[in-house]
């Protein structure tokens, strides 16, 4: 009797949560903003030994659907020791509205204060983030400043890692789907925590207000999400893009080495959330992670067979619903093992962000 309680608690909490974050995925995914106003933007990228990824992004800005004269691209290269700077020299050569700056006098460490020196040099309100080895699809530009147009002070799009043919690169594509359903999730029920740096706006005002990335000093990442956290702090208004045409799309790491680097970036920037955003990350790992661990004891009793049968369910029917809204595409044999092997790196990512001091690049 006393582990058909534990049983039926378990199952119980693990639907209460997964329903209310599900919920508050579908309220952002209804709302839309539609403008016919095409405001002027500054879109700003700090740039470090991305030789071999510029030519890729200019290729995308190309293709996007943005009238030139209302737009610039401030491009920071932050002491690059490759040919970055040069490659960038040379594609803007014949564009008017591109400016190229080198990050020689930062006010802040690491890629933040890159990005702090190409906003000051920025001429619109509207200001624009993505990352040097991203490609924007055709109506990023589009989507964001209808969305900024629309009144949100902070807004964010979906970002997808493209899935490669190594187990890791397929495991990291499938944990950003997983992190941005959560992400855009906790928008829905008024509990931001998290953006992409890929796809990240916000109007120069509103960064200014919140005192821009001078009170996110706490660790050398984070130029999204604490800046998104200075926002919450200010009760500032929070959007989301999710629509396809907008994504910002990246390619995943070659080996294990630069995903755990890449995460330990990440996870590191958590340490330093809100209250409130530390809770319902604990609340949503703890019961997920407790709910699969189950199945450890069946051995004892079969009826621990239950909550990790719900889980798996319920996982399987959000990838399998909702994986193309956010730019991906998994195998259907894939999803159960990719989503057993991406919560038990969750450990794995947690325990490495305790070792050493992460690096931008």
């Amino acid at each position: 009797m006393e582990i058909q309680i534990i049983v039926y608690s378990l199952i119980f909490l693990f639907l209460l949560i997964a329903v209310s974050v599900y919920k508050g995925y579908l309220y952002q995914v209804r709302q839309k903003s539609f403008s016919l106003n095409k405001p002027e933007l500054s879109i700003v990228i700090a740039a470090k030994n991305e030789e071999e990824n510029i030519n890729s992004l200019f290729e995308s800005f190309e293709k996007i659907n943005y009238p030139v004269e209302k737009y610039e691209v401030i491009i920071v290269d932050d002491n690059s020791t490759d040919k970055t700077y040069e490659l960038i020299k040379e594609n803007i050569r014949s564009k008017t509205n591109y400016k190229l700056f080198k990050a020689d006098k930062k006010k802040f460490e690491g890629k933040k204060g890159a990005l702090q020196s190409g906003i000051e040099n920025s001429k619109y309100n509207l200001i624009v983030i993505t990352d040097a080895d991203c490609r924007p699809d055709t109506d990023w530009l589009t989507e964001i400043a209808g969305k900024l147009d629309a009144g949100f002070d902070f807004v964010f799009g979906a970002a997808p890692i493209i899935s490669g043919n190594l187990f890791i690169q397929k495991l990291a594509a499938f944990e950003n789907f997983r992190n941005t359903y959560l992400s855009i999730s906790a928008v829905g029920l008024n509990i931001p925590y998290s953006a992409s740096a890929r796809s990240f706006a916000f109007r120069k005002n509103s960064f200014n207000r919140i005192g821009g990335y001078s009170n996110t000093t706490e660790t050398i990442s984070g130029d999204d999400d604490l800046l998104l956290r200075e926002a919450i702090k200010n009760k500032l208004l929070i959007g989301t893009v999710i629509e396809p045409e907008a994504f910002v799309y990246s390619d995943p790491p070659d080996s294990l080495k630069s995903y755990l680097k890449q995460k330990k970036r990440h996870l590191k920037t958590s340490f330093y959330y809100l209250p409130k955003q530390k809770i319902f990350l604990g609340l949503w790992h703890t019961v997920n992670l407790s709910v699969l661990f189950s199945a450890a004891l069946i051995p004892f009793s079969l009826s621990f067979i239950f909550p990790f049968a719900v889980k798996l369910i319920y996982d399987f029917y959000v990838v399998i619903k909702h994986q193309q809204e956010l730019g991906h595409r998994f195998g259907f044999w894939q999803i159960i093992p990719l989503q057993i092997t991406f919560e038990i790196f969750l450990i794995i990512n947690f325990i490495n962000s305790l070792l050493g001091k992460p690096e931008w690049k």
